[in-house]
C-alpha cells in the first residue's frame, strides 16, 4: 500500500476533460463583442483549447511564461484559461478598470510575453503601447472579418493564430502539462510580482 490519496497528478486540463467526457453537450453561451450570441459545447471547447494550446507553443510560449488577457468573460476567455495553464504558462488576467499607470506597471513588471485583448479594449492598448514591452505580442480576440483597424504592432486575430497549429489533439500532450500544484506556484509568483504596486503613488490621496 502506497499510503497516498491518489497516484495520478492533478492536472488543470482534467477539469475540462471531465466536462467534455461527462457533459459533452453542456452549453457555453456568450454575448460576443461583435454583437451576436455565441453557443458552443464543452466537447467542442476542449478541441479548440487543445488547438489553441499548440498555437501558443508555436508562438514561442514556454513553461512559466506570462500570457496576459484584457477581456470580458466570454467563451474565448474561457478557452484561454485552459489553453494557457494547460501548457504550463501563467494566465495573467488584467482588470480593464485599472488606471493607465497601473496597467503599464503591471504588464511591464509581470514581463508578459503576449496579450490577448477584446475588441472593446483595443483603443486602451493603443494609447499605452509605447510604454509596454517592445517584444510584446498582441492578439485581438476576434476573427479576420471583425478585426478592427489598429496601430498595435504585429497584431493578429485570435482565430487566425489558433489556426496556425493544426494539431487539434485533445489532451495537449498531457505528459508535458505541469501538475496543478506547480501551476499554482507559478501563478502565485507572477501575481506577487504583478500586484504589489507602490500604493503611495497610486492610491494615496492628498
Amino acid at each position: 500500500m502506497q499510503g497516498l490519496m491518489m497516484n495520478r497528478p492533478l492536472l488543470i486540463s482534467d477539469i475540462l476533460t471531465y466536462a467534455a467526457e461527462a457533459h459533452p453537450n453542456g452549453r457555453i453561451v456568450s454575448v460576443r463583442t461583435e454583437g451576436d450570441i455565441h453557443r458552443t459545447t464543452y466537447a467542442q471547447t476542449a478541441k479548440r483549447v487543445a488547438q489553441l494550446g499548440h498555437a501558443l507553443q508555436a508562438k514561442g510560449i514556454k513553461l512559466g511564461d506570462r500570457v496576459a488577457t484584457l477581456a470580458w468573460n466570454g467563451y474565448r476567455h474561457f478557452e484561454l484559461y485552459y489553453a494557457i495553464s494547460g501548457i504550463g504558462a501563467v494566465c495573467h488576467t488584467i482588470n480593464p478598470r485599472l488606471s493607465v499607470e497601473q496597467l503599464i506597471y503591471i504588464v511591464n513588471h509581470a514581463e508578459d510575453k503576449m496579450i490577448f485583448v477584446d475588441t472593446t479594449f483595443v483603443p486602451l492598448l493603443e494609447a499605452v503601447k509605447d510604454h509596454l514591452p517592445a517584444d510584446l505580442t498582441y492578439v485581438v480576440m476576434t476573427d479576420r472579418a471583425h478585426m478592427p483597424e489598429t496601430t498595435l504592432p504585429g497584431v493578429c486575430a485570435m482565430k487566425s493564430c489558433s489556426r496556425a497549429s493544426q494539431r487539434a489533439l485533445i489532451g495537449l500532450s498531457l505528459t508535458r502539462i505541469p501538475p496543478l500544484a506547480f501551476a499554482i506556484h507559478l501563478a502565485r509568483r507572477a501575481i506577487q510580482r504583478a500586484r504589489f504596486i507602490p500604493t503611495a503613488r497610486l492610491f494615496c490621496t492628498r
